[in-house]
């Protein structure tokens, strides 16, 4: 099982590279950091986190948007929080950003 990211800057029109992302699960005594990455130059991240790491569960992806985008980010940060049911099928969850809005969606 693989989790993947991709974030897009919808403004530029470009991937959004060096945007700082943590996974993670939701645990009984609240949220456990699993991993840490940040996008490469085409707005990736793939092959991050540890399989023993991978578990059903509730996740939550926190794209540290202040950091990318600098001062005028109406959102400093987006947090996608998604279950999974299936640790053998790949996931992916893109990003489209803009400096006012995001949207996200379950991609392949």
């Amino acid at each position: 099982m693989t989790l993947s990211t991709h974030v897009l800057d919808t403004c530029r029109g470009e991937p959004a590279a060096d945007v700082q992302v943590t996974l993670q699960r939701l645990g009984q005594y609240g949220w456990v950091v699993v991993a840490t990455g940040t996008t490469n130059t085409d707005g990736r991240l793939a092959d991050w986190v540890p399989a023993e790491q991978w578990l059903v569960g509730r996740y939550g992806l926190r794209f540290d948007v202040a950091a990318y985008q600098g001062l005028g980010s109406f959102f400093p940060e987006v947090t996608v929080v998604f279950d999974v049911t299936d640790t053998d099928r790949h996931l992916h969850v893109p990003l489209l950003l803009s400096k006012f809005g995001y949207t996200t969606y379950r991609g392949s």
